[in-house]
């Protein structure tokens, strides 16, 4: 016989259990102390800190499914009880499974009917802290393209990319190169630190990047291999389809657009701010593309 009281029971404790565990992981990684491992097998909040978290959160502690409230009203209550502000930042999202996002949006040389091949004029990266989704440093470079040297009127229109902002710039391989010096700055080529790439769509590394590398006979790096398309991520976060891509998916997490459309380094930023809202809402971004 069926007995929700029971059952309701059940998925109570199953939730607390993994939200203890869930704090636990956060309070690790900000280098908080007051934690002791208390069970064979297990490790929870002291009962302290336990309390203590209880008291300033009240209700907001747990949603009424059970899931921790990665809330606003939550960081900042816990702030100000002196938990501690890298504590207070990433109490509001579950932990991901990269240490940076880096988000990437190509602009190319366009026009109507399409010319062939496109060329990158445009190479913004941001580098999105896993932890706190927030942007802690971008690469942003121009590029001259060398196969249609001239700008379409067609392709200003749409990306806001001039003549003058793409002449005299350097070209793709060495732009390439200094990515490359960018990644090892940022620590992004250590072994031990998980990073992987966001893109609206899978344009612009399974089709842009690599096809115009072979097209010029340059090598493409294996970190531009694997990546995260956030259009699929968005559907499985949210259930549909974006179609108009960021334009939709800022509407359907009502969120202003920032900046220009077809901007890379504007649209890099809107991926950005929907990755974070995501997040906020407790979701877990995984590797979309396959391997190569």
């Amino acid at each position: 016989m069926w007995r929700p009281g029971l059952l309701m029971s059940a998925l109570k404790t199953s939730y607390k259990r993994n939200y203890l565990m869930w704090v636990k992981s956060v309070l690790d990684a900000s280098g908080c102390s007051m934690l002791a491992p208390l069970q064979t097998g297990a490790a929870r909040f002291s009962s302290y800190l336990l309390s203590r978290a209880r008291k300033v959160l009240g209700s907001h502690l747990f949603s009424p499914c059970g899931v921790p409230e990665f809330c606003s009203i939550s960081t900042r209550k816990l702030a100000a009880h002196g938990f501690g502000a890298s504590m207070a930042a990433m109490v509001s999202f579950p932990p991901q499974r990269y240490h940076y996002f880096l988000v990437l949006d190509f602009e190319a040389t366009c026009d109507k009917p399409q010319i062939q091949p496109q060329e990158i004029i445009e190479f913004p990266i941001l580098k999105l802290n896993g932890r706190t989704m927030e942007i802690e440093s971008t690469f942003h470079m121009y590029v001259q393209p060398v196969i249609h040297p001239q700008l379409t009127p067609f392709c200003t229109e749409l990306t806001g990319i001039i003549q003058a902002m793409v002449d005299g710039q350097p070209s793709l391989q060495q732009v390439l190169e200094r990515v490359d010096e960018w990644m090892a700055k940022e620590g992004l080529l250590d072994p031990n630190v998980k990073s992987i790439f966001v893109t609206c769509g899978d344009w612009d590394l399974k089709i842009m990047l690599p096809g115009q590398c072979q097209y010029l006979g340059l090598p493409v790096a294996d970190y531009f291999k694997q990546w995260i398309n956030l259009k699929k991520a968005y559907s499985f976060a949210m259930g549909c389809w974006p179609k108009n891509g960021l334009l939709d998916m800022n509407k359907g997490l009502s969120l202003q657009h920032i900046g220009r459309p077809h901007s890379g380094i504007d649209d890099c930023k809107n991926i950005a701010n929907i990755m974070k809202t995501l997040a906020y809402r407790g979701f877990i971004f995984k590797q979309t593309s396959k391997p190569f």
